[in-house]
């Protein structure tokens, strides 16, 4: 979906565990640089790469990938997406989550109990060999090097100026991303769009709920015109009066 001149938000659908699932990475591009944020789950390139055609970009001219956190449907294809490209592209993460991304550390939220519950949910008619598979990637999550550690507060010189905008609580290095030319909110995980409305985080999503929701008071320093979050997709109802409203509650 075209937000503006060189920001394009990229529905990702697809079947998982059983249900229809729809994620919402972003392209931002101008004459000098694409950048995707975040890359879906494992196996969706495919998926990916049509959408970046369809926004009108030739899938290798992409530059960099930012990814916002560690959790698999934001580094899912990550390493599928660099193999397939002509040449580099540089990955942007933020100091704390880089290592989880380059798979020096496990993900936080792949535990041992939770790999096995998410195993456990997958619907009776899953055949064994596909629960084995998936089992497999939990164990052993895709990643990819980190290039370029990013920080709070720090403005990249890309696609008339993004802002890293540290949002913590959903993992404890969230970053969600502020296009400057559009007055965009690439949110990432730090809220929500359901039944059409912006929300919060998710509690039983977050690693600590209590900072995610604190990290909101940040998003209101920022004239925001429309916000793109991974789960939801978009919204631009009067935003900054929405997001003073989920900061104060």
């Amino acid at each position: 979906m075209n937000i503006s001149e060189g920001v394009q938000m990229l529905p990702i659908a697809a079947v998982m565990m059983g249900r229809m699932e729809t994620v919402y990475p972003t392209l931002l591009w101008d004459n000098e640089a694409a950048l995707l944020i975040d890359t879906g789950y494992p196996g969706q390139l495919p998926l990916i790469k049509e959408q970046v055609e369809r926004a009108g970009l030739s899938f290798d001219k992409l530059t960099h990938i930012i990814i916002t956190h560690q959790d698999i449907d934001h580094i899912g294809s990550l390493p599928a997406v660099l193999k397939e490209l002509p040449h580099p592209a540089k990955v942007l993460a933020s100091e704390i989550e880089a290592p989880y991304v380059q798979g020096d550390a496990q993900p936080i939220k792949l535990t041992s109990e939770a790999i096995e519950n998410a195993v456990n949910a997958m619907p009776e008619e899953i055949p064994q060999e596909w629960r084995a598979s998936f089992r497999s990637v939990l164990e052993n999550p895709p990643c990819a090097p980190v290039d370029v550690i990013v920080a709070d507060g720090e403005e990249l010189p890309y696609c008339g100026g993004i802002i890293v905008i540290g949002t913590p609580g959903h993992t404890p290095g969230h970053i969600s991303l502020y296009h400057k030319a559009s007055k965009t909110l690439i949110a990432a995980d730090a809220m929500v769009v359901e039944n059409d409305q912006l929300m919060g985080p998710t509690p039983r999503h977050c690693i600590d709920f209590e900072q995610a929701k604190h990290s909101l008071k940040k998003l209101t320093e920022y004239d925001i015109e429309t916000v793109v979050c991974y789960h939801g997709g978009l919204y631009a109802d009067h935003v900054n009066e929405r997001i003073l409203e989920l900061a104060a509650d």
